[in-house]
């Protein structure tokens, strides 16, 4: 593939349209000259600038089933590259400077699956949390309904959570019976019980507020959600925290995405400029 050449987004040149031509029409060791750019970002370990590496990344991994279909395959034959991936995910994640990780696994309509389907996953998240109770200094937590997960995948959550709460690696989330509908209706719910029990006014509600009631409430919301599979959905995933998220979007199947594909989509979120409802011009 081609050198590409990413402009960080704190860089704009406001000037003059006929600045922005001579820079996408001058070789990139030129630009050096100009003193805008500290390195080349190329399509390889060099790729992406630190300073505009996203630090928290959502995940929707989708595309196991099509994987698995397309090669006359079990749908469990794609399913089991949830923890090979992840792994991999975290290691190329904290080589790029990306400090959070959140994954949908399992969410709270995939319980409409085959039960054949469903028994399998359960047993491959059991697998999953063990295998990274001692994976590289990575801190693992869960967000999701706990209490409709099998006994023995809620005590391996439990313990790999304690074993590696003090882990100051990469903090990957895994969401497990998770649905962001439900997550923002309870806490609907949590906040209308403590004004009516008078532990807070009404006026006392605003963002911040709400926020402690999700599930996620312990992570700065993603700066950018990559979904794996071709599909252009956020599919009920973490709705109230994505509101200013970068949406990605990849064909790439979930068993193939890899440290290329990841990179390709930090390149993309490095050409972003994120204005936050504001505006620089």
């Amino acid at each position: 593939m081609s050198s590409l050449l990413v402009l960080p987004q704190a860089q704009f040149f406001p000037v003059s349209c006929n600045l922005d031509r001579r820079l996408l029409s001058t070789k990139s060791s030129d630009i050096f000259r100009y003193g805008h750019f500290s390195k080349s970002l190329r399509h390889d370990d060099q790729l992406v600038h630190p300073e505009f590496t996203p630090k928290h990344v959502a995940i929707i991994m989708d595309g196991n089933r099509r994987w698995a279909k397309a090669r006359g395959l079990p749908v469990q034959e794609g399913h089991k590259f949830l923890t090979p991936n992840l792994k991999n995910i975290c290691n190329v994640s904290t080589k790029l400077g990306i400090q959070v990780i959140t994954a949908f696994a399992f969410s709270t309509e995939n319980w409409n699956r085959s039960k054949e389907e469903v028994d399998f996953l359960m047993k491959l998240f059991e697998q999953f949390f063990e295998e990274f109770m001692r994976f590289g200094g990575v801190r693992v937590s869960v967000i999701g309904g706990r209490s409709k997960l099998p006994i023995k995948l809620q005590k391996g959550i439990e313990l790999t959570e304690e074993a590696t709460k003090g882990n100051e690696g990469l903090h990957l989330t895994m969401a497990l019976n998770y649905g962001g509908k439900y997550d923002m209706l309870q806490a609907t719910k949590s906040i209308a019980s403590k004004v009516k029990d008078g532990l807070i006014n009404l006026e006392d509600i605003n963002n911040k507020l709400f926020e402690q009631e999700l599930a996620t409430k312990c992570a700065k919301p993603p700066d950018l959600v990559i979904r794996t599979g071709g599909e252009q959905r956020l599919s009920n995933f973490l709705l109230w925290e994505l509101a200013y998220s970068e949406l990605y979007f990849t064909k790439t199947l979930f068993p193939d995405f890899g440290e290329e594909a990841l990179k390709e989509a930090i390149l993309s979120f490095q050409q972003r400029h994120r204005r936050f409802g504001g505006h620089t011009y």
